[in-house]
This record gives C-alpha cells, sequence and structure tokens, in this order.
C-alpha cells in the first residue's frame, strides 16, 4: 500500500471507519416492529444529585449500521446496541458468517455514564430501504451495487473515492430508490428515526438511580467537495422533529440553525437543541469561517452570531479522525512554539497554508489547512468578532468523542486491539478517540443538557482524568490547599465555560486548576500526571492571534515507555494543582484562557500493536508511525472581556 492510501484510509475514517468484514456477506435487518410514538418519562432528582455538581463521562458522537459508510464496510450494531455496548454488555460486531451473523464479540472495560448515537441523517432512508429485504427496492441495481462488497486494497484513490460516492449519492437518493418525488426514502427516514428515538428512550434511566443518560440525536453532515463541515445535533428531552434536519435539506449552516429555530426552539413544543460542530481539523477553513449567510449589515450578521452562539456552545477537540486544538507555525499566529500541539495531527506537515482563505478535499488529503481549522485560534477570531459585531459567535467549550463507526461508543483504551482488526492502516492522526465529561449536579439530561449549554465540560483523549477549572478577579490565595476549593471557586469566580469582565475589578485575573489521575482498572492502570498548563490567546490591533502556554504544576520529567512491553517508567503525579495570575494581562483586550492536563508518555494504538512477538501486523514497519502518546485533556474556557461582560460572550456563574 502506498503512503498516500495509507494517509487517505487514515483520513477518511467517515468512509472507511468501520471496514471489518467488507467483503463479508451482507445479512439484511429486519425491519423494526411498529412502535407506538415516544412518550417523555418525568420523574424527581437523581438519589446521586450534588449542588456542587459532579463528573460524568460519556460519548455523544457514534455511528452504527443505521449510517449509510458504516453499514457499507460491514457494521451491523443497530442504536439499541449501541447503548447496550455503553452501559458495559457485550455486543457482537463484524465481520459476519455465511449466515450473517457477527463472529466477535466486544464489551467495554467501563461503562459510559451517557451516550448519544449519531448516525448520518443523509442517506438514511435509502440505507433502509436497500438492505431490507421486505423492501420494494431491495433487489433493484442501486441497492445491489450498495450492498455489494467494496474493494480496497490496490485501487487508486480516486478510483474508491468515485465509487463510495455514486453508491451513496447516485444510489441511495436515486430516484429509483426514492421514487420520483422522493416520498420512499422520506418515509424509510421516518421510520429510522423513530428508531433512533425510541432506542433512546429504551435506555434512558428515569428511575431515581439515574445510572445512565441517552439523547436522541443525529449527525448533519455536509461534505461539500470532501470538505468536513459537520455537526452531531443533541435533543434535550423525547420532543424533536419529526425526521432531522439533514444537509440535503438545508445545505448551509444558517439554513441549518434557522430550521432548528423553526422547528424545535421556537416551535412551542418545548423542544431544545445543541448542535456540536467536529473535526475543524478538516475543515479546509470552512467551520470556523467568518460567513453569515444572506446577513450583510452589522445588526443583520449580529443576529445569526447569536443564533450560532445559542445553538452551538462547544467543539470536539479531538476524534478518532485526529486532534482540533492548534498547530504550529499557523498564518499570522504568533507566540513560542506549542511542542504540544504537534498532538495526533491526520494533515502532513507540509500541507499548504490557507492564510486568510479557504480551501477544499481535507478528506482526500487535498486542499490548504487554516488557523480556523483549530480551536485555540477559534477561540481568538471569535475575540475579534465580538469586538467588531458585538457578539461572539465562536464562544465554544470543548469535549471529545469517537466518531466510532461500529456502534462502540466509548471504546477509547489504547491497549485494545479488538476493533483494530480488519481496519485501516492506522496511521498519523488515526487513533481511538476522546471521550467528553461533564459536570453536572446529577446523570439526568436536564441536568447534563444544562451543563453543556453553559460549557461546563471538557474533552479527553481517552482517560478519565478529573479536572477543576475557575477564573475570577477575587480567587482567595491558597486554594489548592484549601479543601474549600470548589465552594471558593463557584463563590468567587467561574467555572470552565464562563466569562468575567475586567472592569468588574482591577488587577489581574487569577485561575486556579485541580487535576486528578486516571486511576484505571487492576488490569489497565491510568497513567500518571505530568503538568498542567493555562493556554491564553489573544488578538493585537492588527488582527493577529498570541498565544501564550504557561505550566502552573509539574512540569517537563524524564518519564518514559519501554516500546517492548508499553510499561511506563519515570516520576509523574497522582494529582496535580496550580494557580496563576496573567502578568501581562491587558484590562482593555479581551482574552481567552483554557487549561492542558498533560499525561506522562504510554504507548498508543500502534505502540501496543507492534510490539515484538508473533501475530505482529505488517504495518508496524511503515515508516511514519508513532509509537507513543501523551494523553490530555482541554477544559472549556474562561474568557475576560472588557467591554460586554457576561453578555452574549459566554455563560457565567
Amino acid at each position: 500500500m502506498d503512503r498516500r492510501l495509507s494517509m487517505f484510509f487514515s483520513g477518511l475514517v467517515v468512509f472507511l471507519a468501520s471496514c471489518s468484514g467488507a467483503d463479508q456477506p451482507a445479512a439484511s435487518p429486519v425491519p423494526p416492529p411498529t412502535r407506538p410514538p415516544v412518550a417523555e418519562t418525568t420523574r424527581t432528582s437523581c438519589r446521586h444529585h450534588q449542588p456542587g455538581r459532579q463528573v460524568f463521562w460519556g460519548d455523544l458522537h457514534v455511528h452504527t449500521a443505521v449510517s449509510m459508510d458504516a453499514w457499507m464496510f460491514g457494521t451491523r450494531p443497530r442504536p439499541s446496541d449501541a447503548y447496550r455496548f455503553a452501559r458495559g454488555e457485550a455486543i457482537g460486531i463484524g465481520p459476519q458468517d455465511a449466515d450473517g451473523r457477527p463472529m466477535r464479540e466486544v464489551r467495554i472495560e467501563r461503562p459510559l455514564d451517557f451516550a448519544a448515537v449519531t448516525d448520518h441523517a443523509s442517506g438514511a432512508g435509502g440505507v433502509r430501504l436497500c438492505t431490507t429485504r421486505t423492501s420494494a427496492v431491495y433487489d433493484s441495481d442501486e441497492c445491489r451495487a450498495y450492498r455489494s462488497p467494496l474493494q480496497i486494497q490496490g485501487r487508486p484513490l480516486a478510483e474508491i473515492v468515485r465509487d463510495i460516492r455514486q453508491r451513496t449519492e447516485q444510489g441511495l437518493s436515486s430516484r429509483a430508490v426514492c421514487g420520483e418525488d422522493g416520498a420512499r426514502c422520506r418515509g424509510a427516514m421516518a421510520d429510522v428515526w423513530d428508531e433512533t428515538r425510541h432506542a433512546a428512550e429504551a435506555w434512558n434511566d428515569t428511575s431515581p438511580a439515574c445510572e445512565f443518560t441517552s439523547f436522541v440525536a443525529y449527525e448533519y453532515t455536509a461534505t461539500p467537495n470532501l470538505t468536513k463541515i459537520h455537526r452531531n445535533v443533541i435533543f434535550r428531552n423525547a420532543t424533536v422533529p419529526p425526521v432531522p434536519i439533514s444537509y440535503d435539506d438545508e445545505p448551509t449552516a444558517v439554513g441549518l440553525w434557522r430550521a432548528l429555530r423553526r422547528q424545535c426552539l421556537d416551535a412551542g413544543t418545548g423542544c431544545d437543541a445543541l448542535a456540536i460542530p467536529h473535526n475543524a481539523n478538516l475543515s479546509n477553513g470552512n467551520l470556523f469561517a467568518i460567513e453569515y449567510g444572506d446577513a450583510t449589515t452589522v445588526e443583520a450578521q449580529a443576529e445569526v452570531a447569536r443564533l450560532r452562539a445559542g445553538l452551538e456552545p462547544l467543539v470536539e477537540m479531538q476524534q478518532m479522525k485526529g486532534d482540533s486544538e492548534c498547530r504550529n507555525g499557523m498564518w499570522n499566529v504568533l507566540g513560542d512554539t506549542d511542542e504540544l500541539c504537534d498532538f495526533e495531527k491526520i494533515r502532513a506537515p507540509d500541507t499548504p497554508d490557507c492564510e486568510d482563505g479557504r480551501g477544499q478535499g481535507a478528506l482526500g488529503n487535498t486542499g490548504c489547512i487554516s488557523r480556523r481549522d483549530f480551536a485555540r485560534y477559534a477561540l481568538v477570531e471569535g475575540l475579534m468578532e465580538a469586538e467588531r459585531i458585538g457578539v461572539n459567535p465562536f464562544a465554544v467549550g470543548f469535549i471529545a468523542a469517537t466518531d466510532g463507526h461500529d456502534g462502540t461508543p466509548g471504546a477509547v483504551e489504547e491497549w485494545r486491539q479488538d476493533l483494530l482488526v480488519g481496519q485501516p492502516t492506522p496511521g498519523p492522526g488515526r487513533n481511538p478517540g476522546g471521550l467528553a465529561a461533564v459536570w453536572a449536579e446529577e446523570n439526568s439530561r436536564e441536568s447534563l443538557f444544562e451543563a453543556l449549554r453553559r460549557r461546563e465540560t471538557y474533552g479527553s483523549s481517552g482517560p478519565r482524568i478529573s479536572v477543576r477549572f475557575f477564573g475570577g478577579f477575587g480567587l482567595p490565595a491558597g486554594l489548592c490547599e484549601d479543601p474549600a476549593l470548589v465552594q471558593k471557586g463557584y463563590a468567587h469566580g467561574v467555572p470552565m465555560g464562563g466569562t468575567i469582565a475586567s472592569g468588574e475589578a482591577g488587577g489581574a485575573p487569577t485561575f486556579v486548576v485541580n487535576a486528578l489521575r486516571d486511576q484505571g482498572t487492576a488490569e489497565h492502570p491510568g497513567g500518571l500526571l505530568q503538568r498542567v498548563q493555562i493556554v491564553k490567546g489573544w488578538a493585537d490591533a492588527d488582527g493577529r492571534i498570541h498565544q501564550r502556554v504557561t505550566d502552573v504544576a509539574g512540569g517537563s520529567n524524564d518519564a518514559g515507555v519501554d516500546p517492548a512491553t508499553c510499561a511506563p517508567s519515570g516520576a509523574g503525579a497522582d494529582a496535580l494543582c496550580g494557580t496563576w495570575t496573567d502578568p501581562d494581562f491587558d484590562p482593555t483586550r479581551g482574552a481567552v484562557y483554557y487549561a492542558r492536563v498533560v499525561e506522562n508518555p504510554s504507548c498508543r494504538q500502534t505502540g501496543w500493536a507492534c510490539r515484538p512477538g508473533e501475530g505482529r501486523p505488517a504495518w508496524c514497519d511503515l515508516p511514519g508511525l508513532v509509537a507513543t502518546v501523551q494523553e490530555r485533556a482541554w477544559t472549556s474556557p474562561i474568557w475576560v472581556d472588557p467591554v460586554r461582560g457576561a453578555k452574549d460572550g459566554g455563560a457565567t456563574e
């Protein structure tokens, strides 16, 4: 396999993330039985309710056989199976035997607290029609072509891409499948949405135990010219639009936001939703581009920005297709080189810079890369827009997710090899994905959704590191030694996701970060912590972005890992806490701060797979593979606003 094809495989995971059993006979799922309408269930508070909030772990981005690409490459678990896996039960995955039965069984090591199945809305109706034997179009040429095994090895990149696009766009959405007016696919989409909603309701624990929360959700999949501009739409409760609003319905982000406002937020039904962008790193500068659709005046643009800020309070920092935090050497970004920005990069080092423009083709490893492909710089772009129009459209907090395409939410353990079987070469940027951490009073839809909205969240590259982050102008001294750190953090400042106004007090803001390592399990202990950092971003009067990274606890050490055994070595910490007051604070300019917690080095999936011994994959000798990783967590930011305070720029406590 040549290097370019390997890079394609590691980048085009939306199509190839679950190719286990691609050449196996395709079993057709039995259509689900007719279900009654979904009814909203209410309950009293959870038994574990804590006003001071506690951390819950989940995955808000996973695909099942409902998604057109996942089914094409052998995935057969359905939404209910994904929730079953999240709860710690074993499920079967491909390849399948001659009778369509899964030949492997997988189980998550530690169950999740919450999850959302986010199958692609685009093409879902066609998938249902083409994979159900009782469908009127099951034996059509288009459906036969969709179900036929997709050959990968030895084929040119352009040919593979053309084959995929033909099957999904010309096949699943064709008149032969959907009918002259598309009604057949719309009806099938309603059936799919019904299955998705019922699965979420069936697994959502509404008892006082509150052991698991499941959200009704889907993915808005916009991939124009192989540029990734995707969003996961998460609903607060069971009251949702009749069918998902897909890219086929609204081919622009502004159109999606307005449709969600019309069909959900302002519908008067109790519907509420958030949209979470992901893989900004593959958007060719488009995801965080400064654009407002048909809004041309400052007032109209501010209204669109306000709509976006209300619907999109979060962004995925990392998932299977790489990291979207930062990248060294970007156009008009000043400050010292951040060595940790090299983490899980999927685009090649020599990829051209878009500078102030945009491109296309990132999913095929073509086109330019932009500073607007990374959350750190988008945060500062938002500060500049807030100065121009009075509203920050990019006031986003952070989560992480897997984007798994085999119905296994939360399967992020680097050591596990059972999900690597039959998958593409795990080249640069290819990783198991991450998890979302949410600080909420209880594990219920209402409490978690409000925490997501106020951005009291953070993303982890996999480990369940516990992190608190507070900032303010009146934080008392000695918080790291104070058992009342959390109470005083809330009382005298704001948590991650909040905004403070520099006009409220003199001096400079102070921040405190408290991190506890993931203990892991007896069989697979978690890693020790190496350092805690605070990252600051701001813009100067000439529109240049500045960044500064400061170690506030721990630091560089001699820790390492033995590549032959994956055994760690060296010093590290079970807990780290640090406070920091910005020594260069300028009260006349807005600034944004977030914390980054970094573990000691450990083996990544490639390192575990490529240890010496029998069964070592041949691809271990390919150039460019990385055997180790420094797992980490990124907190949602805290904004310091010199003019507007909390208005429009972010939630406060």
